[in-house]
């Protein structure tokens, strides 16, 4: 098993998988006090933790169906990518979509983390590339949106 070192700084329990093939360990927020989002407000939300991530693997940040759903709460710039160097604290870029204003509570689970593994690639220029049956068609080309 994979161990990801963290530095928590935050008054919450380290981030954990809820169910035993949960994918995405929980994380919650860090607040002195609650945070309200307007609609369309967004906010750096700090978790105080501090991650030491393998080299060949990254922290991906998502959120939670269950915020989204219920409170119109969803990551900006999902899934949010931490890299294997990056020593800063991990914040959650959070956006209402919703038409009401948002109450963030401290300790409130506020987004998922999945730790994947990636390669590392070598971009080779090419004049063309092969031939394939979808050819360059995207954006609803193989059937509806």
């Amino acid at each position: 098993m994979l161990t990801v070192k963290v530095n928590n700084k935050s008054k919450h329990p380290l981030p954990q998988h809820e169910t035993e093939h949960a994918a995405g360990a929980d994380l919650r927020a860090n607040l002195k006090q609650p945070i309200t989002l307007k609609p369309l407000e967004r906010y750096a939300v700090p978790t105080g933790l501090f991650l030491e991530i393998p080299v060949g693997y990254e922290a991906q940040i998502r959120p939670r169906s269950g915020l989204a759903y219920k409170k119109g709460l969803t990551i900006l710039n999902a899934p949010g990518t931490i890299d294997a160097d990056y020593r800063g604290e991990v914040h959650v870029l959070l956006i209402n979509l919703s038409q009401v204003e948002v109450v963030i509570e401290d300790g409130e689970r506020i987004a998922q983390m999945v730790i994947a593994q990636h390669e590392r690639v070598q971009f080779g220029e090419v004049d063309k590339l092969s031939d394939t049956l979808r050819g360059s068609g995207g954006f609803g080309s193989t059937g509806s949106l």
